[in-house]
């Protein structure tokens, strides 16, 4: 037998360092002043500043971005997926009323490739400052065997703070209270086993921009309206969509109705809709439709509410109310 070493085996340590030593600069563009830089630290560290909560809750969340990127590899296109990847953690600690802190990610790939990878992590910083919250760290694990020479995959982790008082968790919504939808940016990061299905390789490449349009990012617009206005509830709109996802903050006995036609569906929706032959539950239950973020207000401050969002030129949409109802949690 030849003379094995861990890089014959096809993992290549000094190269893996170049690559992070490479990244440094992103990540420097993230970090807030709470971020603590100690050499030889294994951990990464950031101070929380407690002083503005009386009793601070942590939020977290771990999330990835699936199968959108399959379409990335096809198009050749990399420097998206990682804004997609901070806004499926973000966004979800948001629905809790918790501004987002920091932000770690792990990239696994088969081999690694410094530009691909370079344009992954550039993806994640953009991100990151789209959610004013800090990459304070992260893993990139070269495992060929596990993984194809092309492939990677990305997954991401989030901590947010809220105060106790202030967490948002759905329990007060009540009959008559009504919901904006804040719109998406396109497909956003679900439903792309389903894309890819209606899509041929080939039409996926053409249509990447569209595609590959990255998840928006909702923290900086709807951080100021938790501060200003009693929010009932918040659902992020990502797997499982209106019927699972919306759904999950209703107290029993009350039910979502939706108004179907007060927001434009954007035409990718109703290309895939039509070509793949796919009802409307299903369309529903498995892509945002066009609305990607949902708050709940009573009816009474609903006025104030969206006059703020047009000042802010932020834009949204009544999308529904709530009702009485023992046996649907959604009427669409």
């Amino acid at each position: 037998m030849k003379k094995v070493t861990y890089k014959t085996s096809g993992v290549d340590i000094a190269k893996a360092n170049v690559f992070v030593d490479s990244i440094q600069g992103y990540m420097k563009s993230t970090e807030s002043p709470n971020v603590l830089k100690f050499r030889g630290a294994f951990g990464s560290l950031f101070a929380l500043d407690a002083k503005n909560y009386k009793e601070p809750v942590l939020v977290s969340s771990t999330d990835g971005v699936g199968t959108k990127l399959l379409v990335a590899k096809a198009a050749g296109i990399h420097d998206t997926v990682g804004i997609d990847l901070v806004a499926m953690n973000v966004n979800d600690v948001l629905c809790a009323g918790a501004k987002p802190l920091f932000f770690l990610d792990y990239i696994a790939c088969g081999k690694l490739d410094p530009k691909i990878l370079k344009d992954v992590v550039k993806g994640i910083t953009d991100g990151c400052n789209q959610a004013g919250c800090s990459l304070i760290g992260g893993e990139t694990a070269e495992m060929p065997g596990m993984y194809k020479k092309d492939d990677y995959d990305l997954a991401g982790f989030t901590v947010g703070v809220v105060e106790k008082s202030k967490i948002i968790n759905g329990v007060k919504i009540s009959t008559g209270d009504q919901m904006i939808g804040l719109p998406s940016s396109g497909i956003h990061s679900n439903g792309y086993s389903l894309v890819r299905k209606v899509f041929s390789l080939k039409e996926q490449k053409t249509r990447a921009k569209e595609l590959l349009a990255p998840t928006r990012i909702y923290v900086k617009d709807v951080l100021p309206i938790i501060e200003k206005f009693d929010v009932h509830g918040i659902a992020h709109i990502t797997g499982g969509a209106y019927y699972e996802k919306l759904t999950k903050i209703l107290p029993q006995g009350k039910c979502f109705s939706i108004y179907k036609n007060s927001w434009p569906v954007p035409e990718i929706f109703q290309i895939m809709q039509k070509r793949g032959k796919i009802n409307d539950a299903e369309m529903y239950r498995t892509f945002n439709m066009g609305i990607g973020l949902v708050m709940v207000f009573a009816k009474a401050d609903v006025p104030a509410v969206r006059v703020y969002l047009q000042k802010g030129k932020i834009k949204h949409y009544l999308i529904g109310e709530v009702i009485e109802h023992r046996s649907e949690r959604i009427l669409l």
